[in-house]
């Protein structure tokens, strides 16, 4: 009998058929995997699971009993606990406030008691195996992978009965996301139903029992992971099979010629002397264990920080360094690591966020024209294949692919030559990560230059023309051409610099 199951679900926004007749279910025990490609339903679903959405019609059953939601504390209530991709600590208050909020230890007198709050955070998170994050830390001050950590242990110390992980290891850290399966696991074993979405195939075989599969609003088959190939996953997932995953990579010019010129960049104690030479109509990868100075780069040649010494040129002629407007004026373009907080403004429609970065094209004394508005965002909605009901829908109502696609839509906009790319298909799913490879492509064959981070080892491998590896805010390693293995990647990114034999590159699907 499932723990938690679904059927016959309908959901719609204005004219928009998020849910039609979906249904799911998971057993107590049971690790199990919501698929889809953004948009599918898979977050409408869980969200009707925790009461985040009433359903249209259907029911929800939790023990084989009917059960309707009016809020999430409804279904917190009864141990259904989510973590969602959108975090919801309070970015002001502490690790222990956050973890404790609503439940906090009391003393005689009623008021919190703030030492027992830190030593309960404490215990919490050593015994998670997070005894790394200080308890007394502000939210706001961690980076973005030990947020999502809280907010995991935030959901684990509930005790739920129902666990549903929304893309919740999507910033982490490949050990982190080992330690997050050690903690979910554990929990499976004691009996709790575990809910997982990701766009990681690997994370999918690496913990899940079943998978079922979303398209188009509805559910179309549930399969055990084991037994089921990736191939066959994807094409249930967008509804006809996989031919590649990487577009062509085409020689570049001989002899290349130089567009960004990168040297002796230093930055207090997180960037070390970078040089580096980034080709027009290349792809240059940033690799690397996260936090190793990459997303600093990116961030000092967009202007961002202040302190930053060394020089940059543009063909040839040296650039400030600044702010960001004058990188933008130089002709950089930066989609940053999260798009919800940095790149894009939530509440904004779709079309006014793709023309933030070109208001002067789109404006007459001051005044923004709505009909070259409308033309600029029409002409990036085709190209993009950003799905929306209207360029005027609040950008939050989008999905994380679409969401990506508009913080990339106003960079393309500005005709940049270089584009700073930080993890950009980080958390959206094999169609979107598909159409943003062939966007980069296409770029590079305009003669633009993209540098390019990611996370993804197989992206930098079948993506990008040359790799360079960063360790402790350095360069350690240049790889190109046969050198370009993961293993010489995961060699160079732990600071051991001899090349090793590498494995037959299997690129997964997602």
């Amino acid at each position: 009998m499932p723990l938690l199951e679904a059927t016959g679900i309908e959901k719609r926004f204005g004219g928009v058929v998020a849910l039609h007749a979906a249904g799911f279910a998971c057993a107590a025990g049971e690790i199990h995997a919501l698929l889809g490609e953004n948009g599918a339903g898979k977050s409408t679903m869980v969200k009707v699971l925790c009461g985040v959405h009433q359903p249209d019609a259907g029911v929800v059953a939790l023990r084989d009993r009917a059960v309707a939601f009016r809020h999430p504390s409804e279904a917190a209530a009864v141990g259904i606990v989510p973590v969602f991709q959108e975090l919801s600590l309070i970015p002001d208050l502490s690790v222990a406030q956050n973890l404790l909020i609503g439940v906090e230890p009391r003393t005689r007198l009623g008021l919190v008691d703030g030492r027992r709050m830190v030593r309960q955070a404490e215990t919490l998170l050593a015994d998670l195996g997070f005894g790394g994050i200080d308890p007394r830390a502000v939210v706001r001050d961690l980076p973005l992978a030990e947020r999502q950590i809280v907010e995991i242990a935030k959901a684990v110390g509930r005790e739920p009965n129902v666990l549903i992980l929304d893309e919740a290891t999507s910033a982490l850290t490949q050990r982190q996301v080992g330690q997050v399966f050690s903690v979910v696991r554990r929990l499976r074993d004691e009996g709790v139903a575990i809910v997982f979405i990701s766009h990681r195939m690997e994370e999918v075989r690496a913990l899940c029992d079943k998978a079922t599969v979303f398209r188009d609003g509805t559910d179309v088959g549930t399969v055990e992971v084991r037994a089921a190939s990736n191939a066959e996953i994807v094409q249930m997932m967008i509804g006809r099979a996989l031919r590649e995953v990487y577009p062509p990579r085409p020689p570049l010019p001989q002899p290349p010629e130089p567009l960004l010129e990168v040297r002796e960049l230093s930055l207090g104690g997180s960037l070390r002397g970078i040089s580096l030479t980034l080709h027009a109509g290349e792809i240059l990868g940033l690799s690397g264990l996260e936090g190793q100075g990459q997303g600093d780069l990116l961030l000092s040649l967009f202007g961002v920080y202040t302190g930053v010494a060394g020089q940059v040129r543009l063909r040839g002629e040296r650039i400030s360094l600044g702010s960001p407007r004058a990188a933008m004026a130089a002709g950089l373009a930066l989609v940053p690591e999260d798009r919800k907080t940095q790149g894009l403004i939530l509440p904004l429609p779709v079309g006014e966020n793709i023309t933030l970065a070109t208001l002067d094209k789109v404006s007459h004394q001051g005044i923004v024209s709505s009909a070259a508005e409308a033309r600029a965002t029409g002409v990036m909605r085709d190209q993009l294949a950003i799905r929306t009901a209207g360029m005027e829908v609040p950008v939050r109502f989008l999905s994380g692919g679409n969401q990506q696609k508009v913080a990339i839509a106003k960079w393309l906009l500005t005709r940049a030559k270089v584009y700073l790319l930080y993890d950009p298909t980080r958390g959206i799913d094999v169609g979107a990560k598909q159409e943003i490879y062939a966007l980069m492509r296409s770029l590079a064959e305009q003669g633009c230059g993209v540098l390019f981070f990611s996370t993804d080892l197989t992206e930098i491998v079948g993506l990008c023309d040359r790799a360079l590896v960063m360790y402790e805010g350095g360069i350690a390693r240049e790889l190109t051409g046969a050198s370009l293995t993961e293993a010489n990647l995961v060699q160079a990114a732990v600071g051991v610099a001899d090349s090793v034999p590498d494995p037959v590159l299997t690129v997964p699907v997602a």
